[in-house]
């Protein structure tokens, strides 16, 4: 296959130009994503790359760069433009002279938008065509379609450089120079353009018959095999037509035949025909003539060699476009530059920006030295972007939807001011300005609450990224301001839950990656630095970071609402204050910034504002008054003075707590042992009991000897009248000497007994498997041979010849005074006597000694419960005895139930309640 010989002798054009810079430029190396960090692909530390552009990052996402970059996307033509521009992905200078290239670019945009005037670049026209190139070098053969963008692409960007020049050369060409030198390089590919535009009509979409010789002489040679089996197959219908085998005459294509139609009744009019196909119905054939099989034949000949050589064609110019991939690929990278560089420049006159002045170090030096107030950031009534975009927007519209009544606008000073509307009033952003002296390295700005402070420390982070990535400042005059290689920035909450950070954990932790990343070049910006913690430590901190700072970066601008940190500027040259300005008179921030001012936070002047409730603000000033620092010293002295008093009336406290406790405890020690001396003490009182038994029997059967001797010798002397009085006198003197020795109530229990005693409820009993403890009985039955008893907070059940009952001597025994004590007279009182006692005499109770003899614990038991157990011990007390109740502190119902039995109870002479040293618990004598 051979290409017409107006193409014989093309060749593709050496490739001189396509130097590492165009690739450097090319779209598939990324050239245009933000890259905001000029070391970070040869930095040896790795970590500190990576964190440098995530903190930039994150930066950016805080500045709201995006919605910035979004304010571009009208301007842009080219889709690839809007793509960058939607997703904040324009590009943004690596280093100084890169950004000031951008800012000459947006300048020379503008001129030649002035100079264009109604005639404006058209870059709509100019396709992405990437996929098609990368179809192309991976090999896929390209259509006709396709084949035509491309060459719309290369035309259209054509035009816009011929354009360009055009204007170039009608006025000074140094102004236009930046954007012709974006294109200077640049190959338009025109050959490759003219020769898809020879072989291929893209109006029609078809191959041309002169993008070959061969296919010239195929396409010829198919048309006069056409005519022929026309001709043939129409001579063939007619005949049909007139035999009567069909309708009308029908030539139609069948399985990529040529053929005619007839009734299947009439199929016989074209003998040795071949049926090609036949209708749904049935009813008609569709059948290739004798005559016309080998023109046919020919005719499927002649199409597939049309076809391969149309696919030999195309073949051949993708594989041109292929080999000039890279140079395309350049070409639509420079177009995009281009774009940008004019969507720049209309927003610069949206805005109305100013083009800002990038200066270095050496000519901040320079001007350092020959002025004493060398400004080295001098920006003058600057809006803040965004609030100023949604602005010109909403003004666009209203203005819009109230084109027909211009009574609606107010312009002052050839500037829109606001939109008056029926809801209300819109007004624009208010400017501020940012001066800042050579040499200042920190900036603290303080002033009140919702006064501007972060949207003008947002105001300055958005302009020095705006002049890196070339764009004009809504400014007044020419802003100036250094080149910043990072811009870092810690504003608003830092809270995380998935790092586990609090708001101060999450600020502290953003500051030390700050800290860790940030150069001598660098600009960093933290919103209420060391906030959110104890202003003592807060004020410290922030000290300390600000003084590590104001030796490592080119300049750091915080806010703040400690005062302390404004004292800075008097130590040291390198701080400086600034103020955001409160109008006292409508109690309202002006948004203004007073430099070399200190602002107060009007905290409480905001607060009257909005409407909170006077008396709170009026507590709130003269707390204010008291912690003012000339009355700093006499709070301390009255504080200190307090603590001490506390302090000493502690210690007493404490010292009256510990004697209290060494007492308790002795006397429980004590009380314990004579517990656990209980039974020695039992045997021995037996003993005792026994011993003083046998002396009464021994004497009184002494006393009945004397008697009986006395009678005996009376009775020898006597006459027989005074026997009977003998004898009577006698058993008269033995009955007393019995009497007299005789206990009263006394009986014996023996094991006959024992066969038929039945205990009886809250009966107290003898334990033998306790060693013949005492314990109540709970609950006895007489079909049954166990008893339910409890000893001390135990129940358990027993048989009853496991227990035994006490004698009635014992019941009736009140409890014996305790061997002496040490504590003996502080702890052993007696009590008045029953005002029912018939004597006036004192009565002594027992003493005041609580044991679980003479205790009932109600503790945890319900009411009922508890009623019945304290009835059942008041019954069992003996008579001018003491009972303990203790019924604890819990709810206080069974505390309230239990001090009305006390009350009401007519055995109970009297109670105390409970006392600091008896906590829960209620004494109760008992008559």
């Amino acid at each position: 296959m051979q290409l017409s010989t107006h193409f014989l002798s093309l060749q593709n054009p050496p490739i001189p130009f396509l130097s590492p810079r165009h690739r450097q430029y090319s779209l598939s190396s990324g050239r245009f994503k933000p890259k905001l960090i000029n070391s970070v692909a040869s930095s040896p530390d790795s970590r500190s790359s990576e964190l440098a552009a995530a903190l930039q990052s994150e930066t950016l996402k805080t500045l709201e760069w995006s919605s910035l970059c979004s304010h571009l996307s009208p301007f842009t033509a080219t889709s690839k433009a809007l793509s960058l521009t939607k997703t904040a992905a324009i590009p943004i200078g690596q280093c100084q002279e890169e950004s000031q290239k951008f800012l000459d670019q947006t300048t020379a945009a503008l001129h030649a938008m002035e100079a264009l005037k109604l005639e404006q670049l058209d870059l709509s026209a100019i396709e992405d065509v990437s996929g098609i190139l990368h179809s192309a070098a991976s090999g896929q053969l390209l259509t006709v379609r396709e084949l035509c963008r491309v060459r719309r692409m290369l035309g259209a960007a054509r035009a816009v450089s011929e354009k360009l020049a055009v204007v170039a050369k009608g006025g000074s060409l140094e102004r236009y120079a930046p954007l012709l030198e974006i294109l200077q390089s640049c190959n338009f590919q025109m050959e490759l353009e003219q020769k898809i535009g020879f072989c291929i009509d893209c109006n029609l979409s078809i191959i041309l018959d002169r993008a070959s010789e061969e296919l010239e002489l195929i396409r010829a040679e198919r048309k006069r095999n056409m005519e022929k089996l026309d001709s043939l197959l129409k001579e063939v219908s007619v005949s049909v037509f007139q035999a009567g085998g069909i309708d009308r005459p029908l030539i139609t294509n069948r399985r990529s035949r040529m053929c005619v139609g007839v009734r299947a009744s009439h199929k016989y009019l074209l003998p040795d025909g071949v049926v090609l196909n036949v209708s749904s119905s049935g009813a008609t054939y569709f059948m290739e003539p004798k005559e016309a099989v080998e023109l046919n034949n020919m005719e499927v000949k002649l199409s597939n060699s049309e076809k391969a050589e149309e696919m030999a064609i195309l073949s051949l110019l993708t594989s041109e476009i292929a080999e000039s991939e890279a140079e395309i690929k350049y070409l639509l990278d420079r177009i995009l530059e281009i774009d940008l560089a004019f969507a720049r420049a209309a927003y610069a006159q949206w805005v109305n920006g100013v083009c800002p002045i990038l200066s270095s170090k050496e000519c901040e030096v320079l001007m350092s030295n020959g002025a004493d107030n060398a400004l080295s950031i001098d920006i003058e009534g600057i809006q803040h972007p965004l609030l100023l975009g949604s602005f010109l927007r909403n003004f666009a519209d209203f203005n819009e939807s109230n084109s027909a009544d211009p009574s609606v606008l107010d312009e002052k000073s050839g500037g829109i001011s606001a939109v008056k509307s029926s809801k209300g009033v819109c007004s624009s952003p208010v400017p501020i300005d940012i001066k800042v002296q050579h040499g200042t390295r920190v900036v603290v700005i303080s002033g009140p609450n919702t006064g501007g402070k972060t949207a003008s420390m947002k105001t300055l982070g958005l302009a020095s990224i705006m002049s890196k990535a070339g764009m004009y400042l809504p400014a007044k005059k020419q802003p100036r301001l250094p080149w910043f290689d990072l811009v870092l920035a810690d504003i608003g909450d830092s809270q995380s839950l998935e790092r586990s950070l609090s708001t101060f954990g999450g600020h502290i932790s953003r500051i030390c990656e700050i800290l860790e990343v940030a150069s001598e070049e660098s600009l960093v910006l933290v919103d209420e630095i060391g906030g959110g913690t104890d202003p003592s430590e807060g004020v410290a901190l922030s000290t300390s970071i600000l003084q590590y700072l104001k030796n490592r970066v080119n300049l750091a601008v915080v806010t703040t609402h400690y005062a302390d940190l404004s004292h800075l500027k008097d130590k040291e040259s390198q701080y400086e204050n600034a103020a955001m300005e409160f109008s006292l008179e409508t109690l309202q921030p002006t948004y203004q910034i007073l430099w070399g001012s200190t602002g107060d936070s009007n905290a409480l002047t905001i607060a009257k504002s909005i409407g909170f409730d006077r008396n709170i603000i009026e507590r709130a000033k003269m707390w204010v008054e008291s912690l003012k620092p000339e009355k700093q010293l006499e709070r301390k002295g009255v504080l200190y003075q307090s603590l001490m008093e506390e302090r000493n009336r502690l210690e007493a406290q404490f010292k009256r707590a510990e004697s209290l406790h060494a007492e308790i405890m002795g006397l429980y020690h004590e009380i314990r042992g004579e517990a656990d001396n209980l039974e020695e003490r039992e045997i021995a009182l037996r003993a005792k009991e026994t011993q003083k038994v046998q002396q009464e029997l021994k004497a009184a059967k002494s006393q009945i000897h004397n008697v009986v001797h006395a009678f005996e010798n009376q009775l020898r002397t006597a006459n027989s009248d005074e026997f009977n009085s003998l004898i009577r006198k006698s058993e008269s003197a033995i009955n007393s000497i019995v009497k007299a020795h005789r206990p009263g109530g006394s009986f014996s229990f023996t094991e006959t007994d024992a066969g038929v005693y039945q205990p009886q409820s809250g009966e107290q009993v003898h334990l033998k498997g306790l060693g013949n403890k005492l314990a109540t009985v709970v609950e006895a039955t007489e079909d049954d041979n166990t008893v339910l008893v409890q000893y001390g907070k135990i129940r358990v059940r027993v048989e009853k010849n496991n227990i035994r009952p006490i004698s009635s001597s014992k019941r009736k025994e009140t409890i014996s005074p305790r061997p002496s004590s040490k504590r003996q007279g502080e702890q052993n009182r007696e009590l008045p006597s029953n005002s029912d006692a018939t004597t006036s005499d004192a009565i002594p109770y027992g003493p005041l000694i609580q044991t679980s003899k003479n205790t009932v614990d109600l503790r945890g038991m319900r009411v009922e419960e508890a009623v019945h157990h304290l009835d059942m011990a008041i019954s069992q007390r003996g008579s001018k005895s003491v009972l303990f109740v203790v019924h604890g502190m819990g709810t206080g119902v069974v505390k309230e139930r239990a001090l009305e039995i006390l009350r009401n109870h007519t055995r109970v002479a009297k109670y105390e309640q409970e006392n600091p040293m008896n906590y829960g618990c209620t004494v109760a004598y008992i008559k």
